[in-house]
């Protein structure tokens, strides 16, 4: 061979390092992932020190066993569903838990009346209750529902032995009180949700007030709230308009308050009863984390809380992995999810690709409640091999073979973008490094693609690599490959 011919070599080109420095390279890097986690092409950060909940506040191993108390039933269903649906004809899907389709109108993650009326002949209940019990499982996130098919979730399988997942599945059914306990259809849906998002406030109250609180009390701050949220939104309309509704129409706010206590009271989170209002230790513990989170978030040095998703996403891009995760949760905390969700998304329509990794680690926070909106994004050539990984790993995929979802062009063009990061926001030597993580099995190859696929930072990933690389003939393989695609020629 010439030097003027690209070598035929294998991709592991890095030079052998001591044992030393190999267990020190080797506890940084990651090659069954994109190199898109937070923290690994930027500097670690000093720790904040774990806050302390207030005292008086249960272990989190008591605050589980409540937990695990006020969701029996929840728990003893999706069993049934896991066990009973495994296999046969009333299976739906997959991995053993009934869908949707069944005779109940066809709403996605319901019981058909069949599947209903068998569990609650083997369970000796209602089949109402059953459909009560199995909607709490869902919530809780027991059972997950993807696309028409429902199944066991992960917590299910960790529930009596980790605690953690016992009260973030609690949290879930707590973030979730008003689908738990929906609101009457005799409510107007405009108050209804003028409600839900006042509640946070008065959730607050309770928990500073560590007792007992009146309702009329609650009243008065629920009234101060909505009024505040009228005239937030308060703007000129245009047009023709319809008649004003009439007050005597409105539901009154005591009819509301009861209602939201109600549904609070339903999940465990507070007592209400003689007038009054206590949140239970599950309750006080889980608004104290809420508080928490955003109190975190307000005192980082970016302030991510007000931030827009791209400035919080490059706020959190010099973080290690768990306290970019922390950071990521303080921010979606007071933010509707589905807003929250697509902001994220639009961050990752941008062109730096460091920001495309990070928002789908925000997402991976997320979880569930964003599969929707990520599986419409699914045919846009830039978020596509994010968006497949991520749903894969939603649907319970072996985290080391989850890049066996992406077709090989899908994994190239990954590859190009994470290296596209690499090159903006990393160290040098970390891109030679991302050389190991392409599916070619040798640089001709890799580069036959890489040019054919189309990237629009091809160039720019090629030519910082051959002024990386320590292999001159490798190097000039890779310029050449760089004029190539710049010039339009093969």
């Amino acid at each position: 061979m010439t030097s003027r011919i690209p070598r035929d070599s294998r991709l592991r080109l890095v030079r052998a390092q001591s044992p030393r420095a190999e267990r020190r390279a080797g506890a940084e890097r990651d090659t069954a992932r994109p190199l898109t986690a937070p923290g690994a092409v930027t500097q670690q950060r000093a720790r904040r020190p774990a806050p302390r909940p207030p005292e008086g506040t249960p272990a989190p191993g008591e605050l589980a066993r409540m937990a695990r108390k006020g969701l029996a039933d929840a728990v003893r269903v999706a069993r049934w569903a896991d066990t009973s649906l495994r296999s046969g004809p009333s299976r739906a899907g997959a991995a053993g838990a009934p869908a949707a389709s069944g005779g109940t109108g066809g709403a996605k993650g319901t019981l058909s009346a069949t599947t209903a009326e068998r569990a609650a002949a083997e369970l000796a209940l209602t089949p109402d209750q059953v459909r009560a019990d199995w909607d709490t499982a869902r919530l809780a996130g027991l059972i997950e529902v993807h696309g028409d098919i429902a199944r066991p979730g992960w917590r299910l399988r960790a529930w009596d032995r980790d605690d953690a997942a016992v009260l973030r599945g609690w949290v879930a059914l707590f973030d979730a009180w008003s689908l738990a306990h929906a609101a009457s259809r005799e409510l107007a849906p405009a108050t209804v949700a003028e409600t839900v998002e006042a509640m946070p406030q008065l959730l607050t109250l309770l928990q500073l007030s560590a007792g007992p609180v009146p309702v009329p009390q609650l009243l008065d701050l629920l009234d101060q709230r909505v009024t505040e949220l009228r005239t937030e939104r308060c703007e000129i309309p245009y047009g023709p308009q319809p008649e004003p509704v009439d007050p005597a129409d409105t539901p009154p706010l005591a009819t509301l308050l009861d209602w939201a206590l109600r549904g609070l009271a339903a999940v465990g989170a507070l007592t209400y009863a003689e007038g009054q209002a206590t949140l239970t230790p599950l309750g006080s513990w889980a608004v104290w984390v809420k508080l928490e989170q955003i109190c975190v978030a307000a005192q980082s040095p970016a302030g991510n809380i007000e931030q827009s998703a791209e400035d919080m996403l490059r706020g959190c891009a010099r973080l290690r992995p768990n306290a970019a995760r922390s950071e990521y949760r303080a921010w979606l905390a007071p933010r509707p999810v589905g807003s929250a969700v697509t902001e994220l998304l639009d961050a990752a329509r941008g062109e730096d690709a460091l920001l495309r990794g990070l928002a789908f680690e925000a997402l991976r926070v997320v979880g569930a409640p964003a599969e929707t909106e990520v599986r419409a994004v699914v045919d846009e050539t830039s978020l596509r091999p994010y968006a497949l990984i991520w749903l894969a790993e939603q649907e319970g995929a072996d985290p080391e073979d989850v890049h066996l979802v992406l077709s090989r062009d899908e994994s190239t063009w990954l590859w190009v973008d994470t290296a596209a990061a690499v090159a903006d926001h990393g160290e040098i030597h970390l891109l030679v490094r991302h050389l190991e993580s392409a599916v070619q099995p040798t640089v001709p190859a890799l580069l036959d693609e890489v040019r054919r696929i189309g990237h629009p930072r091809t160039v720019q990933v090629l030519v910082a690599l051959a002024a990386a690389h320590p292999d001159p003939a490798l190097a000039k393989a890779v310029r050449r490959a760089a004029f190539q695609v710049h010039t339009g020629g093969v």
